[in-house]
């Protein structure tokens, strides 16, 4: 990656991101790594994010990636994570139940009161 320049920087920033799915489980396989391949690419491009090396595993990404200094790491991060989970989690929603165990996630509709009975929740 050569120097890079905007109107008022001249930077060469390098950043190694690595991160984990949820639990470290094994859901970046097949279909599901083409795509995150394919959408950090796209998030890159719309976000002035150039990625250098990316490497996809079943159960974590390596991404070698420089941007401006206007965009801090948590930001560049955060979006890339948000957006790729969004779309994964709806084109694919079987990773949704892998990776959370097919729980309901969030409050129940009913409640035990104190004597034991189930009440609905008001």
């Amino acid at each position: 990656m050569p120097t890079r320049r905007t109107s008022h920087t001249v930077y060469d920033t390098k950043y190694h991101l690595v991160w984990a799915p949820k639990y470290r489980k094994w859901v970046l396989r097949g279909d599901i790594q083409d795509r995150v391949r394919e959408l950090f690419l796209e998030i890159g491009d719309r976000h002035d994010v150039e990625i250098d090396t990316m490497e996809i595993a079943e159960d974590h990404v390596h991404l070698f990636v420089s941007f401006p200094p206007r965009l801090s790491i948590s930001e560049v991060v955060g979006k890339m994570k948000a957006i790729s989970a969004k779309v994964i989690f709806e084109e694919f929603p079987e990773t949704k139940r892998e990776m959370y165990g097919g729980r309901a996630q969030g409050r129940t509709d009913t409640l035990l009161e104190q004597s034991g009975t189930r009440s609905p929740r008001k």
